[in-house]
């Protein structure tokens, strides 16, 4: 067989009139950058590096509002407002001259927001049933509700079409148009409830109604689901029914939905997160490709380019949606175009992003500051204009390598310097738990970049002054992490255990175990799913009133399910403050501030987390040489300026520590300071 391989996602695809260059999607997601309901340079930056790295759609307003009684959840998109228009205009004309198609999703949420928020008009929905995830109590939509909504729609369309953009998408999961068609969220006994017919009589109202807004050349889309996955709600013969009937009514292509959202936990199952199989719900979606007579589109946890290519090439997509990978990696697409596929940095499935959202902020990717920042950062590291530097970094976790990559696509020559024998640092720990393995990507993907730019990475080397002063260094970067803090006990600080022990595989135990956590993040969790699973007899104790409130709705679903399984005792708002070895066992004091009490519990060990003290001798002694004592000209930091501070005029070298060798944050938060920094040395 001979012929020249088109590589199937590479393949261009026509939607009605439109042409798009590809088959690669970024999906209608909220990453809540608007202002004021409105998408503006943030908002539109981070969607036209997208398409400057050569996506085929971008898709944006993911649940754009339609009326203001569907109030903001996470920095909707106001597209009930004229003014609006000029916003999108300005977003689509970019993103076009950048080569690629733009979408808008459009929507009523219905239940799924607050009665608290935005003008505190009653949310309503078709029936009066609770959204659990929200916790709105809905009004019962009446007729002239959905005659108002109905319009709504209709000019939100138009609003779109006016604009320039290429098309628009219904929300048909979880919001107003499909509470009316799922038999889990319609009790209705009028002409809106009972029959599929009578339950598809209004969301058919909106479709019509906008495909007459806007015309029969406007591409209109749905993203809905076709089987709940749940008892008592839609399934997917009904799904498909539903499906087929839309498109009777022009829509023109369908996004595939498997499952609900109205709980976290159900939510977790539609948008997969880490520990998830990959693109779970491809065959489903490939079932519902051979059902319906238009294009079908799909995203689900398809992080890979592989799993995309094979989506495309055995016809189970038109369109494939690779969102949180392009939130990871804009540039996926120009990478593949130009034989570079094994630098595109992968989406590690952390759920950072969309965690980040639902705690009332705004996404971030895990290890992407760039990412909702192009506005200020770049995503490609431009070369450096000056003469090339000598740099050691010391220390090769997420920040040090951070440091060593953007300092070599700089330009300078870079040792890297690391006392283990593998790099990683706490990503390494963290990556031990099976079903959080995915995270060594964020280290791999680093360690292979710096070995493609050349940096000398030198394993097995605790290293002193000496050994960084022998480089004869321009700038050193010291990330030496830190070390698990237990110096907040009263006493008994050398009695305990820390979640590093656990998650090394050091204390393994069948015995009781109190593993007090403070920190509030992953590595508590962490090591209790550890513990719990080893057979440990557990009990989690925090002085918070949630349980790790830094964790997201995406991940503690698998955290919590763990805890269920094995039946994890969880304390709240108690506080460790002192640990004393009794008869051979250890006694640890709980204090509760609410009461004023004080309670023991007798186990066999110990583990606290409580967050890392930073690792910072090396820092220090480095300090006398520097020519800037470590000072950081934060003013120049974020104005991504050089930094020129020079207070000692014999300093040989920059001196700067990164990371939680500064303090314990984040892997984002150490990815970020490396980046920034590096960025304009």
């Amino acid at each position: 067989m001979s012929g020249r391989f088109i590589d199937p996602l590479l393949e261009p695809f026509q939607l009605k009139h439109l042409h798009l260059r590809n088959r690669v999607v970024s999906t209608s997601h909220e990453p809540a950058y608007s202002e004021e309901g409105m998408p503006k340079k943030r908002y539109r930056l981070y969607h036209v590096e997208k398409a400057k790295g050569g996506i085929g759609l971008t898709m944006i307003g993911g649940s754009a509002i339609v009326a203001p009684d569907s109030p903001p959840a996470f920095g909707n998109l106001h597209i009930y407002k004229d003014e609006i228009v000029p916003w999108l205009t300005e977003l689509a004309d970019a993103v076009h001259e950048a080569g690629a198609k733009v979408m808008c999703q459009i929507t009523h949420l219905g239940r799924r927001t607050s009665n608290y928020t935005g003008d505190w008009l009653p949310v309503i929905a078709p029936s009066p049933l609770r959204e659990p995830a929200h916790r709105a109590f809905p009004k019962t939509a009446e007729s002239w509700d959905l005659d108002r909504i109905v319009r709504a729609y209709a000019d939100a369309a138009a609003r779109c079409r006016e604009s320039g953009l290429d098309g628009v998408e219904f929300e048909a999961y979880g919001h107003l148009l499909d509470g009316f068609w799922s038999p889990a969220t319609n009790r209705r006994d009028d002409e809106y409830g009972g029959s599929l017919d009578n339950r598809l009589r209004f969301p058919l109202r909106v479709i019509r109604a906008v495909r007459e807004a806007v015309g029969p050349d406007f591409v209109i889309g749905i993203r809905m689901s076709l089987d709940e996955d749940t008892p008592g709600g839609l399934a997917k013969e009904e799904g498909l029914a539903i499906a087929r009937r839309v498109v009777e009514e022009g829509v023109d292509f369908i996004s595939v939905i498997k499952g609900r959202i109205d709980t976290d936990e159900a939510l977790a199952r539609v948008i997969p997160p880490m520990g998830a199989v990959s693109a779970p719900h491809l065959a489903f979606a490939g079932e519902v490709k051979r059902s319906v007579g238009v294009p079908v589109m799909h995203a689900g946890r398809i992080n890979d380019v592989a799993t995309a290519r094979y989506a495309i090439r055995e016809g189970l997509l038109d369109l494939v949606g690779m969102t949180r990978a392009h939130m990871a990696d804009p540039y996926i697409v120009a990478k593949v175009r130009s034989g570079e596929e094994d630098r595109i940095r992968p989406c590690v499935g952390a759920g950072y992003c969309l965690d980040a959202i639902y705690q009332a902020s705004d996404a971030k990717c895990i290890h992407n500051p760039a990412t909702g920042r192009e506005d200020r950062l770049p995503h490609l590291v431009p070369a450096s204009t000056g003469a090339p530097r000598k740099a050691v970094v010391v220390g090769a976790g997420p920040a040090g390598l951070e440091a060593a990559r953007v300092l070599a696509e700089r330009g300078h020559r870079v040792v890297l310097l690391e006392a283990n024998d593998s790099p990683g640092g706490q990503v390494r720990l963290a990556s031990s738990l099976p079903r959080r393995r995915d995270m060594i990507g964020i280290i791999d993907w680093r360690v292979t970049e710096c070995k493609h730019l050349g940096v000398d990475i030198r394993y097995n080397v605790y290293a002193e002054a000496e050994h960084v002063l022998a480089e004869d260094p321009d700038v050193v970067v010291v990330a030496t992490g830190g070390l698990p803090n237990s110096e907040f006990l009263a006493e008994g600080a050398d009695l305990v255990a820390d979640t590093w022990d656990v998650l090394s595989g050091s204390l393994r135990t069948t015995g009781s175990v109190l593993l007090y956590d403070d920190n509030g993040g992953h590595p508590g969790l962490d090591a209790a799913e550890a513990l719990a699973g080893g057979g440990a007899r557990l009990e989690f104790v925090t002085p918070e009133r949630t349980l790790a409130p830094d964790v997201g709705g995406l991940n503690y679903p698998a955290y919590f399910r763990a805890f269920a399984k094995h039946d994890v005792r969880v304390t709240l708002c108690h506080r460790l403050v002192a640990v004393e070895r009794r008869d051979g066992r250890l006694v640890a004091r709980l204090y509760n501030e609410y009461a004023g009490t004080t309670r023991e519990r007798v186990v066999d060990h110990v583990v606290v987390e409580h967050g890392t003290l930073p690792r910072d001798e090396l820092y220090f002694s480095l300090i006398p040489g520097s020519s800037n004592g470590g000072e950081v000209d934060q003013e120049a930091l974020l104005a991504l300026r050089p930094q020129t501070i020079r207070r000692n005029a014999e300093g040989r070298y920059q001196l700067f520590r990164i990371g939680d060798a500064v303090a314990s944050r984040n892997v984002h938060a150490a990815v970020y300071d490396a980046y920034r920094l590096c960025l304009a040395l």
